[in-house]
């Protein structure tokens, strides 16, 4: 196929490397050969040195597949967002007069599918492995970008200690009341009701007697205080 080069395997942070190992793109075999699960990509190579590579950032899914009705054997499945098959023949000119449809593949992203199977199938969870380490190293930049979002001016403490920027504006309690509306003082002096009330209540508990308690109970009999206590 037209995508396979000839070019040295990689040579640096390589994490696995699985000989004997056939590649199939979309059903079509490309032949025997070894896998490199390298950190800057992965890489196939026939035994003729024909291969190719494919960059983690292209690759949206890798699994281990052991449904062999789907599949005739195990192996190890990649899904790259890309285009690897041969260039279809393009089409005569249309004639003059003639209208050009819209194309509606052209909104869709291409996708090809890779099958990797190993002559020794116990090494398909060890290339699972090495993928996922491999893959960790490239994340999505649109997940990074997605975390760095925020919305909102970020407060420049450097520019404000330097007299620059908008200073925030403080008042004092006489100034701050003398900005209120007449709804805002009407909430105002409801909670100050509200907090003068639970105050007092503190004052007043069961049992404790103040000079501002009732002294008298429910029953109408007065409470009995130190000061009223008799001594047989």
């Amino acid at each position: 196929m037209s995508f396979l080069k000839r070019f040295p395997p990689p040579a640096e942070g390589v994490r696995h490397q699985q000989p004997h190992t056939e590649a199939v793109l979309g059903g079509r075999a490309l032949g025997s050969g070894t896998l490199y699960i390298a950190e800057s990509r992965l890489s196939w190579f026939d035994n003729s040195g024909l291969g190719f590579s494919l960059d983690y950032p292209t690759i949206s899914l890798h699994a281990v597949s052991r449904d062999l009705t789907a599949y005739p054997w195990e192996h190890l499945y990649v899904m790259v967002n890309a285009k690897f098959e041969e260039e279809e023949p393009k089409e005569d000119p249309m004639a003059e007069g003639e209208e050009e449809e819209d194309d509606s593949d052209d909104d869709v992203e291409p996708i090809a599918e890779f099958r990797f199977v190993p002559s020794d199938k116990s090494a398909l969870e060890t290339m699972f492995s090495a993928m996922c380490e491999c893959q960790a190293l490239h994340p999505d930049p649109e997940d990074e970008d997605s975390d760095n979002d925020y919305e909102g001016d970020e407060y420049d403490v450097e520019a404000h200690e330097l007299g620059q920027g908008d200073i925030p504006t403080f008042y004092t309690y006489e100034e701050g009341l003398s900005h209120l509306t007449a709804e805002g003082q009407a909430t105002l002096e409801r909670l100050e009701g509200m907090l003068a009330q639970s105050v007092s209540s503190q004052y007043n508990m069961a049992g404790v007697r103040t000079e501002d308690s009732v002294r008298e109970v429910e029953d109408g009999m007065e409470l009995i205080t130190e000061d009223t206590l008799l001594f047989l």
